[in-house]
């Protein structure tokens, strides 16, 4: 499997979907995205993450997690919380944040079942 790819179980587990618009004035942004990414792979009940943005400044990522306890314990970790502030404050015009039950998984191109 490519290492870009998070290695997740077999499911049920959860999906967290962030998706957000980057503005133009981001400084300090990208080491910030990287702290909170690699924060996030140490918590526990996190499984892996996966994260992409575009040249029009559309990211998305997506961060696996074991249970919703252990998601709610990432949006309240103290660290997290700064980064949330400031993503709100300054970084971006709009973002979504959707919470998914992952019930079935599948690995490609062969099409291997996760399940």
């Amino acid at each position: 499997m490519n290492e870009r790819f998070a290695k997740t179980p077999a499911p049920p587990y959860y999906a967290v979907i962030f998706t957000s618009l980057l503005s133009q004035k981001d400084a300090g942004y990208a080491a910030m995205g990287d702290a909170m990414f690699d924060l996030a792979l140490k918590q526990p009940g996190c499984l892996g993450a996966e994260s992409a943005r575009d040249s029009e400044r559309l990211g998305i990522t997506v961060s696996y997690w074991r249970d919703e306890d252990s998601i709610r314990a990432w949006k309240a970790q103290a660290q997290h919380l700064v980064a949330q502030k400031y993503g709100i404050d300054k970084w971006y015009t709009h973002y979504e944040l959707r919470i998914a039950k992952v019930e079935r998984a599948y690995s490609g191109p062969e099409g291997r079942s996760l399940d």
